[in-house]
């Protein structure tokens, strides 16, 4: 079943004209909103209340799903606080979902008619439709992953930590929320440290990163057509190449240079090893979650985490960065470049040329924005250039890993992060958004001249 999209639908003039502006306004409104209620008394553990600038960096991080902290999860907030916090990042993971796959749609349904139809003809994809579907699949999607993996992680942590079927849930269902968004905060001091050793809350955890990052055009393809690949998309098909050539790329970098290191897997038996290398591939796609110390790796790992980092997930879904397809396109630019080839074609389809310079300014935006961050945090900072990368790439692709350096930043610095986060969580999708609608044909073409390349 295809959605549909009806051409009659009414649609605010202003917003048709300017539709990126929605989601940065709904994400600005939920952090001030966030930011408010963290600084009451009720939410911090002492009672006393809590400064605008941590409240504000929290509230952010937590909508932008990124996991950041500048104060400990577990002993500064109270149960109030923490509750908060959990509704701010299930609200940002559902409206990224939502508002991505929405303003998605609403590219193709600019498109001219005639395009739309071979393009649904050939694709019969995730077509323009009932809004109320889209937003179905999203919330149904949210909640069954969210209580599979909450129930299995309260049945375990209660096994584990010896804890009340209460608190068991509470933090099992805590731990499913954030990790299904990808937002990577933990009810614990340690993230997921103290569980290096534990493949059933590792496990449950990485499987509700991996699903809710993957993206709900890709899930819509799944449910559909699960046991018929050619029916799929070919953004589906991407989005599983890309994830199926990353996260092992990621384990084999992270299990060959941190085999040997004793401040990281060297410290684990060999099973654990490679379990954890597996575990901290997956949390690089954009989950922020932690069962080894990244501040102890070698630089190595930290140069290939910075590659993963930025990536990122799926389109449409929880996770940050750059996104799987927009990486795995331009190696097919590359690849057709290098065999002389005039299209850029995957899986028997052509991808479009203004497809294809979408995807390099999108590129190029970030690697400028975590350019200039890390910039500005060395200035701002006595810190290595390591960790200033790190934290820049974290921040930019809304990662929320950190070599532990976040709660020592001075306000400024904190500023900058805050603004990386919201840039890095709304601006891939606003300004893919924006640069497709603004497609247009110019009446005239200036006379070509070739520079020199390379």
């Amino acid at each position: 079943m295809a959605f549909s999209f009806p051409d009659r639908t009414p649609v605010p003039p202003r917003l048709m004209a300017h539709p990126a502006r929605l989601v940065p306004a709904i994400f600005l409104l939920a952090i001030l909103l966030g930011t408010a209620l963290l600084m009451l008394p009720l939410a911090s553990a002492d009672g006393t209340g809590t400064g605008f600038l941590t409240a504000l960096f929290t509230a952010t991080s937590a909508v932008c799903v990124t996991g950041l902290i500048v104060v400990d999860t577990a002993t500064h907030w109270s149960g109030f606080g923490r509750v908060v916090i959990l509704l701010l990042f299930q609200l940002g993971g559902f409206g990224i979902m939502s508002g991505a796959t929405l303003l998605g749609l609403l590219v193709a349904r600019r498109l001219r008619l005639g395009t739309r139809l071979v393009a649904q003809a050939e694709t019969r994809g995730l077509a323009l439709g009932d809004i109320s579907a889209v937003l179905r699949l999203v919330l149904a999607t949210t909640l069954a992953v969210e209580a599979v993996v909450a129930l299995a992680l309260a049945w375990r942590l209660r096994a584990a930590l010896g804890l009340g079927w209460a608190d068991a849930a509470w933090h099992g269902l805590f731990h499913a929320v954030s990790a299904f968004n990808n937002a990577g905060f933990s009810t614990f001091s340690d993230s997921l440290v103290r569980f290096s050793q534990d493949p059933l809350v590792l496990g449950p955890v990485a499987a509700a990163v991996v699903i809710g990052g993957i993206g709900c055009p890709v899930l819509f393809d799944l449910r559909r057509d699960l046991r018929n690949p050619a029916r799929w998309t070919l953004h589906t098909k991407l989005t599983l190449l890309g994830t199926a050539i990353l996260l092992p790329a990621g384990f084999v970098a992270v299990l060959g240079y941190e085999w040997t290191n004793p401040a990281t897997l060297g410290a684990l038996p060999p099973a654990d090893r490679l379990s954890n290398a597996a575990f901290h591939s997956v949390m690089l796609r954009s989950a922020g979650f932690n069962a080894l110390d990244v501040g102890q790796m070698r630089d190595e790992t930290l140069a290939v985490s910075y590659a993963l980092m930025l990536i990122g997930g799926g389109s449409a879904g929880t996770a940050g960065g750059i996104k799987v397809t927009t990486f795995i396109l331009l190696g097919l630019v590359v690849w057709a470049v290098a065999r002389g080839e005039p299209d850029t074609a995957a899986f028997g389809r052509r991808v479009p040329h203004e497809v294809q310079r979408q995807a390099l300014s999108v590129v190029l935006l970030a690697v400028g924005l975590a350019g200039l961050a890390t910039l500005a945090l060395l200035s701002l900072t006595d810190l290595p250039l390591r960790d200033v990368i790190f934290e820049a790439v974290s921040a930019t692709a809304t990662v929320g890993m950190s070599t532990g350096v976040t709660p020592d930043l001075p306000p400024a610095a904190q500023a900058v992060i805050v603004v990386l986060m919201f840039i890095g969580r709304v601006g891939s999708i606003t300004v893919a958004t924006a640069l497709a609608l603004r497609g247009r044909q110019s009446p005239y073409r200036y006379p070509e001249e070739r520079p020199i390349v390379g």
